[in-house]
């Protein structure tokens, strides 16, 4: 009961989700966009964002800025541009989750050598912690782990990854898109959100891509760096929002973005 009444803070009744990606900053400190977590909040909620990913300082320092978005909380540690490796580590639990009324939690993993060792078996214990407690967990599935070499990204290590987590009782998936999407989606039996990936100036690249995913049976997008990075925060967010939820074509997308 607890988890559909949380599913549902994230999901319209479309069923699709529209999240926005803000935990950046336990990895590269404050990006262009992320200065100030508020006034970011503000302008992805204005533009029609569903929930947000933030990490533990966020979600507790800019509490009544999420009013109104669902909270998605970072429940691990990634390597920081500082660091290397693609392992990540958890570092906060449901406890802390629960204490700032947390709607899910998401934790990194992938399948590959160095990396499935650690982060596949703390993704499976969180989803039988959270499922305790009726919390939803998002697994972030990436072949080789956090920010690893694209050559190891293929479709079918997605599917693979995707798939595992499924079997370890995620809620949700958060992967990369590939072409073939529908391959991933297929196989894994809980909602599937594409990322972002990394800036890019290329905004129809990027429509498209997602419009490919949707028509692929993505449920929605979990983007970070091309909205609050964006020069136009609140009209990228706009024109996602209207892709996922109002099948926005491209063109229409674009149109949103500069009118």
């Amino acid at each position: 009961m607890l988890k559909t009444r949380r599913l549902q803070h994230l999901f319209q009744p479309d069923g699709r989700v529209f999240i926005v990606a803000m935990d950046h900053g336990t990895n590269a400190g404050a990006p262009p966009g992320l200065e100030h977590p508020g006034e970011t909040i503000a302008r992805i909620a204005a533009g029609g964002a569903d929930a947000v990913i933030v990490n533990y300082g966020v979600a507790r320092q800019f509490a009544r800025d999420l009013v109104g978005l669902g909270l998605i909380l970072r429940l691990d540690l990634a390597p920081t541009i500082l660091g290397q490796g693609h392992s990540s580590r958890l570092i906060y639990g449901v406890e802390e989750a629960l204490r700032l009324d947390a709607d899910a939690v998401i934790v990194n993993a992938g399948p590959g050598a160095g990396v499935e060792e650690t982060t596949l078996p703390q993704l499976a214990a969180m989803a039988r912690q959270a499922d305790a407690w009726g919390l939803p967990v998002v697994g972030e599935i990436s072949p080789g782990g956090f920010d690893s070499d694209p050559g190891i990204r293929t479709l079918a290590n997605i599917q693979l990854g995707a798939r595992i987590a499924s079997e370890l009782g995620v809620d949700i998936i958060k992967t990369i898109y590939h072409p073939g999407f529908q391959a991933v989606t297929a196989t894994s039996f809980v909602p599937v959100v594409v990322l972002g990936g990394a800036k890019t100036s290329d905004e129809r690249a990027l429509l498209t891509a997602i419009r490919e995913a949707l028509e692929a049976g993505a449920a929605g997008v979990a983007i970070g760096r091309n909205v609050w990075g964006h020069p136009r925060p609140e009209k990228m967010a706009a024109a996602l929002a209207a892709m996922i939820h109002r099948n926005a074509s491209v063109e229409d997308a674009l149109a949103i973005i500069y009118s």
